[in-house]
């Protein structure tokens, strides 16, 4: 059994795509759930069906766990997790941006901690609906030493959701790649308040973007991560936003719903990082000061 520590969108979607009875959603500590949690899933492919998904037991012992959690609330929910299963099993961090991870396996060396990256999309237009908005793929590597003996049985767990599951080997570096693409589209999203699509075309972007992919550039470099010019990157975050024009990002869908957002491990991030690495980030800085203030509001 796999258990599945946030029960969000991108939770509900792994919870929905095991075969029935081989996932179970985990309790926070303070949490006392009763019955299954059940909830209509719309596939990529195919019609609508009620999935309904337990709660993992305390005499349960999952083969692997999943966090899904907001990158916020990864370090705390991991803290409550790891006294509640074996010291062998492998953990997935599920998270956007970076930062999370990173505090995760630095305070759990000795466990099998790993990180995915995934371009699976999946949204919640309704409380008790999930919608599986676009297929895609899932890399999972390493954080620690012990996860490298791990990542074979968690890439076979997670095939038998039938979507896309990949090994890799040097997984920081997808999560770097996914960094890029969210800092260059999610914060526009939040703050002109639009789909990926539209930021195009909106001032704010054209105004800022080529700085933010010198910024960027200057960071990949700085922090070991090979090297892309400026033009490189935009014609990435571009094709990106032109291939999920209609998406609504999850930033956006946290200001709209009132959550809070995870900004301060995307473009705070890399302002954090700038400031390590003494490269200035303008632009990153004016992007999480402005979603910032959406999110106090």
């Amino acid at each position: 059994m796999i258990g599945i520590l946030g029960a969000g969108s991108l939770g509900r979607l792994w919870a929905a795509s095991m075969p029935p009875g081989s996932a179970a959603f985990i309790a926070r500590p303070d949490e006392s759930p009763g019955s299954d949690l059940g909830y209509r899933f719309r596939p990529f492919n195919g019609p609508e069906s009620i999935a309904r998904v337990p709660w993992l037991r305390a005499y349960d012992r999952p083969e692997l766990i999943l966090v899904t959690t907001k990158a916020g609330d990864t370090l705390d929910a991991v803290a409550g997790l790891v006294d509640r299963c074996s010291g062998d099993t492998p953990i997935i961090l599920f998270q956007n941006g970076l930062g999370s991870q990173q505090a995760v396996a630095d305070q759990w060396q000795d466990r099998p901690i790993l990180a995915a990256s995934t371009t699976e999309g999946a949204n919640r237009p309704e409380p008790d609906l999930l919608v599986h908005a676009g297929t895609g793929d899932t890399w999972v590597g390493p954080l620690t030493e012990p996860a490298r003996r791990s990542v074979e049985k968690a890439v076979a767990l997670l095939r038998r959701t039938g979507l896309a599951i990949h090994p890799e080997p040097d997984i920081l570096q997808r999560l770097w790649q996914k960094l890029i693409i969210n800092a260059g589209i999610n914060p526009y999203t939040a703050i002109l308040d639009c789909p990926n699509g539209d930021i195009l075309a909106a001032c704010l972007y054209q105004d800022t973007i080529d700085d933010l992919c010198r910024e960027l550039s200057a960071l990949i470099a700085a922090a070991g991560q090979g090297e892309e010019t400026p033009a490189a990157l935009r014609g990435r975050i571009e094709r990106v936003a032109r291939n999920t024009a209609k998406n609504t990002s999850s930033m956006r869908a946290d200001i709209l719903h009132g959550r809070r957002t995870e900004i301060d491990f995307i473009n705070g991030y890399l302002v954090r990082l700038g400031k390590e690495l003494g490269i200035e980030t303008p632009v990153n800085q004016m992007l999480t000061e402005r979603v910032q203030q959406l999110s106090s509001h």
